[in-house]
């Protein structure tokens, strides 16, 4: 029997995880909870080996059961797998990350129990922001998971509300889409800008951080909420995080819901991480990019004859991560000892080029010298070029010459 697809979100805070998922055929991600049939998704990221049994319970269950002195155990497992830490349970020493898979392959064991026989073909991990540590975490993550690379993806919570708004009926993407996130001190703000006029559309995140509420936090709210409105046309608004909990918003409430839409909820980052893994893993039409704070401005390509046809390829797209952009080709030189390298903004027509010469490349006829371009994101506007010269068969060996350059985008 061939196992059922599954595509799933998941959400590594510092004190809790969140996991979505879904099927092909169903309207929406369905949220996981630990209590079958609640709402209560935010799983706090902690383990609990029960003493003399060896047992280990994770999440709602590890907590109560370490408050009630029946064993060992650990919480904010991520975080701690960030700062490499190891941990001693009982007579016993495991790293965190140890400690963070078996805490990830608890939820899919349960999931397993409620959902019958599945496979994983895809997975999106959401994380506040991104860098280079938290994003090798997750890849180590994954690879203990036994998880195909090219099956999953790492993105930040604001490209995860990208990805879950604009999966919204329509008459909720017609204007902006917003989000107020109060789930620490402070009140941040995201807007999505889309430009309709490109294909596919750009969609960048306008972000601001509000502070803390101070005084009465209803009036508060309500002025943050003016000043964040004001003068836009918004068809959505959406409020997550436990500093809305509770029965305090009065005014603010109603300055939010005059002509808007408005939706609260604590899994909207999950949902959307599932949302991207589905649009990923079916290869949905998605007439969208998204360029965020990590993500790269601009396309970077060459100009190639393929079979006949003139086309640009590309070797760095805008939209791209960063982090993790990277892309190498061979070409063959067709005269001269110039590459031209094409820039365009994905928001305009226009390109700028900028010719590279390879110098010391020695003479050979038209299409008898093969060249590696190795193209690596610095930041999300240098890119580093690494070009070599790879000869062409037997014919003409290598030189072994190369060139760095380093180009601004």
């Amino acid at each position: 029997m061939e196992k059922r697809k599954l595509y799933v979100g998941l959400e590594l805070g510092t004190k809790y995880a969140l996991l979505s998922y879904s099927t092909i055929g169903m309207e929406e991600p369905d949220t996981f909870s630990q209590v079958h049939g609640s709402e209560l998704y935010q799983i706090p990221l902690a383990l609990m080996k029960k003493r003399g049994l060896g047992q280990w319970c994770y999440g709602k269950e590890a907590i109560e059961a370490i408050e009630r002195g029946e064993g060992e155990g650990c919480d904010r497992l991520f975080t701690r797998a960030l700062m490499e830490e190891r941990i001693v349970i009982g007579q016993e020493e495991y790293e965190a990350l140890e400690l963070l898979a078996l805490f990830a392959k608890k939820i899919f064991q349960q999931l397993h129990r409620f959902l019958g026989i599945f496979e994983i073909a895809g997975l999106t991990v959401t994380l506040k922001r991104l860098n280079r540590d938290n994003m090798q975490l997750v890849w180590d993550l994954v690879e203990r998971l036994k998880i195909p690379k090219e099956n999953c993806r790492i993105i930040d919570y604001l490209e995860s509300f990208y990805y879950y708004a604009l999966n919204q009926k329509q008459e909720l993407i017609l204007h902006d889409m917003v989000l107020f996130d109060y789930s620490e001190a402070n009140v941040l703000f995201c807007r999505l800008e889309r430009n309709t006029k490109t294909a596919p559309q750009t969609v960048e995140p306008f972000e601001k951080d509000y502070g803390p509420l101070l005084g009465n936090k209803d009036i508060a709210l309500s002025d943050v909420v003016k000043d964040a409105l004001a003068k836009k046309l918004c068809s959505a608004v959406y409020l997550t995080g436990d500093g809305f909990d509770g029965d305090w918003m009065k005014q603010s409430l109603a300055c939010l819901c005059s002509g808007r839409r408005v939706f609260l909820g604590k899994n909207l980052y999950v949902k959307g991480a599932c949302y991207a893994s589905l649009i990923r893993g079916q290869e949905k039409l998605w007439n969208y990019v998204y360029i965020g704070q990590h993500d790269m401005k601009m396309n970077l390509c060459i100009k190639v004859m393929d079979r006949g046809e003139l086309r640009f390829y590309p070797l760095i797209r805008a939209g791209e991560n960063c982090f993790e952009a990277k892309h190498s080709c061979e070409i063959l030189l067709d005269g001269g000892k110039t590459i031209d390298f094409w820039m365009q903004h994905p928001n305009s027509r226009e390109a700028k080029i900028e010719s590279l010469e390879l110098t010391d490349l020695p003479e050979r006829p038209p299409r008898m010298s093969r060249i590696r371009i190795q193209a690596e994101a610095v930041s999300d506007q240098e890119v580093q070029l690494l070009i070599r010269d790879m000869g062409f068969g037997e014919m003409y060996r290598s030189s072994e010459k190369s060139w760095n350059y380093q180009m601004k985008l």
